[in-house]
Order: structure tokens, then C-alpha cells, then sequence
């Protein structure tokens, strides 16, 4: 009987090109699902599929490039981006641009863009750089400074206003202290403390129509027509999914434009009124199925500054998800959190390629040391 052998070049080269197999599987086919959903949600708009196309390629390009450099690159450069990004968030308060109400950007005239998502990156980055200095649990005054590390960017944000930007960076931080090995009794207090600030932020940061927003989640069908008129409409669009979906494209709510925001941030409400019950319990299979292969990449790391930020990038993932998909249902205020992957849009699809980038390279490194 002949005995088959395999080549060994093909095994490796994955390997070679610092890309975790799985895990790039797994983006590719949840990028396929949205752009199958964003076809329907956008109205069959060729030109806006070009353009989610070309920055989802931009995107898996931006993850190929970060995954080749060493995790020590990211280590030496975590306070430095860090402070910068802390720099760019207050030049943003005195001096950024307008636009939708809110001021999030800075215009330096070749390029426009917003520093609070560098912070989704530089924030784990800086917390996991901190707490890995020391002996892990740490102690409480290192835990106390890497909640003043999470606070300041997250306030600064929240000022702008963008308070679904600042819960990603606040839970992307929040997560690093919490793998590093925080006691429950610790959590505790913490979790109270939060509860006592929800007062100074309704008076202090929200703006009225983030109360109203908020007010709206309560009670959506006070205000049928405005402020609640969004919600209403998904619920009634997830709803009429059902089971099995009404197909592909054949949607009511969303092709004859009852739902609002339906490419962005309520394309999972297209997504459940096409395909149902089946179809969600899909996706969610893929969603999952990433978000285990982040945390398996972290668990095996080689040292804590990476276990910390790989398992923060990956939870942080998780909360764009459960967020997304908790406010067009119905279960938490709607904050704009977009459907990672699906949802059109390019700035936070970037950052978090740019973030399985890094997951890339921590991988590398376990597989490089492990030789």
C-alpha cells in the first residue's frame, strides 16, 4: 500500500505569513454573510457594496500588516499610543470638528478622523502593558491606577458625545484588570461604584438626547412616531422573521424602508426579518465560533501582556456583538454600536481588523516560541 506523505511548505505556510488559519476562516466567513446581508439591507446599491468591498479589503490588509510585527513592538509602543491618543482626545474637546452634533473629529486637512478609535486599541494596550509589570492578581493599588488608566480616555469620550464608543474602550480596559485576576470581592465594589456614578453621568455628561434615548429603551411606545418609532419598527421586523425567515431580500420592513438605519447599525434586524430564527442562530455560530478562537489564541499565550490583551480584544469583539444586538432588540438603549463585520461602515471595521491583527501576532508568537 502506498504510503502518502504531505508536504510540509504547505503546512507551514500560514505559519510563515503569521496568520492564524482558524481565525481568518472564520472573519472570511462572517465578511461573506455581511456583505450577502448588506446587498439586501442597502437596497440592492451596487455602489455602496463597492464601497464596503474595498474597505473590507482594506481592512483584511490592515490585519495581514499588524500581525507581522513581534507582540514586543506592541509592548514598547503601548504608552506612547496611549498618551498620544489621551493628546488627540483633548485636542478634539478644544478644537474639533462638528458634525452631527456631536465633536469627534479632527481635520488635519490631508485627513479627517476620529482619536477615540485609536483608544479602543491603545486603552487594552496600556492596561495590559501596566498590569503585566507586575506579580499577577494584582494588588489593589495596580488595579485602582488601571481603572484611572480606563476612566480618563472614557470620560473624555463621553463628553463628545459618543457613549457607545466610550463603553467599548471602558470594557476593553475593564476586561484586561479583569483576566489579570480581580476577586469577586473586589468586582462587588466596583459594580457598586459604577452604579453610584450612573447619577453624575444623567446630570453631568448625557446630553438630552442620550436621556431620551434612555427613556425610549424604558418605554418605547410613548413616542410611537419619534423617539421610539426606531425600536418599534425592529422588533416588529425581528419578530416577523420567525422561524425559518421570509427569504432573501423579501423583507417588508426593510426593502419597503419602514426600518430605519437598516445598513448600519439595524441591518440585524434585516438580517432576522430574512431569515429567522435559523438564520440568527447561524450567525451566532460564527460570532461564537471567533470569539473562542480569540480567547483559545489568548489562554495560550506565552506571557501575561499578551493573555491580558488578546483576551480583552476578544471580549471587547464579544460586547460589539451582545450590544448590537441587545439594543435593535429591544433589551438595552440604543447607543450606536454597529454589527461587527455586517454593519456598513469603515472606521470601527478597520479597528477591529486592526485588533485580530494583533490576536495574529500573539498567535505567531506562541507558535514561534513553542519551536
Amino acid at each position: 500500500m502506498k504510503r502518502t506523505t504531505i508536504n510540509p511548505n504547505k503546512i507551514n505556510l500560514l505559519q510563515r505569513i503569521h496568520i492564524d488559519g482558524w481565525l481568518l476562516v472564520g472573519l472570511l466567513v462572517l465578511s461573506g454573510v455581511g456583505l450577502f446581508t448588506l446587498y439586501s439591507a442597502s437596497g440592492q446599491d451596487m455602489e455602496q457594496m463597492e464601497r464596503q468591498f474595498i474597505r473590507l479589503g482594506f481592512s483584511f490588509v490592515v490585519m495581514f500588516v499588524l500581525a507581522q510585527f513581534p507582540l514586543g513592538v506592541y509592548r514598547f509602543f503601548s504608552t506612547y499610543a496611549y498618551v498620544g491618543g489621551l493628546l488627540m482626545l483633548i485636542a478634539v474637546l478644544l478644537f474639533g470638528d462638528m458634525g452631527k452634533g456631536a465633536q469627534r473629529w479632527l481635520d488635519l486637512g490631508f485627513i479627517r478622523f476620529q482619536p477615540s478609535e485609536l483608544m479602543k486599541l491603545a486603552v487594552p494596550m496600556m492596561v495590559a502593558w501596566y498590569i503585566s509589570k507586575f506579580t499577577l492578581p494584582p494588588r489593589s493599588a495596580h488595579i485602582i491606577l488601571g481603572f484611572a488608566l480606563v476612566v480618563v480616555p472614557t470620560i473624555l469620550i463621553a463628553k463628545q458625545p459618543d457613549l457607545g464608543t466610550s463603553l467599548l474602550i471602558a470594557s476593553s480596559g475593564v476586561f484586561a484588570i479583569f483576566l489579570a485576576g480581580m476577586s469577586w470581592r473586589l468586582i462587588s465594589v466596583v459594580g457598586a461604584l459604577i452604579g453610584a456614578f450612573a447619577p453624575v453621568m444623567w446630570f453631568f455628561l448625557m446630553k438630552d438626547y442620550q436621556k431620551q434615548r434612555v427613556l425610549t429603551f424604558l418605554n418605547p411606545e410613548s413616542d410611537p412616531l419619534g423617539s421610539g418609532y426606531h425600536i418599534i419598527q425592529s422588533k416588529i421586523a425581528i419578530g416577523s422573521g420567525g422561524v425559518d425567515g421570509k427569504g432573501w431580500l423579501q423583507g417588508t420592513q426593510s426593502q419597503l424602508e419602514f426600518l430605519p438605519e437598516r445598513h448600519t447599525d439595524f441591518i440585524f434586524s434585516v438580517f432576522s426579518e430574512e431569515f429567522g430564527l435559523t438564520g440568527v442562530m447561524c450567525l451566532m455560530a460564527i460570532y461564537l465560533f471567533i470569539i473562542l478562537r480569540g480567547l483559545i489564541i489568548s489562554s495560550r499565550a506565552q506571557d501575561a501582556y499578551a493573555k491580558l490583551l488578546g483576551g480583552s480584544i476578544t471580549l471587547t469583539f464579544f460586547v460589539y456583538v451582545f450590544v448590537n444586538m441587545g439594543m435593535v432588540s429591544g433589551l438595552l438603549p440604543v447607543v450606536g454600536v454597529p454589527l461587527p463585520l455586517v454593519s456598513f461602515g469603515g472606521t470601527s471595521m478597520v479597528t477591529l481588523m486592526a485588533g485580530f491583527g494583533i490576536l495574529m501576532a500573539i498567535a505567531t508568537q506562541k507558535r514561534l516560541m513553542s519551536r
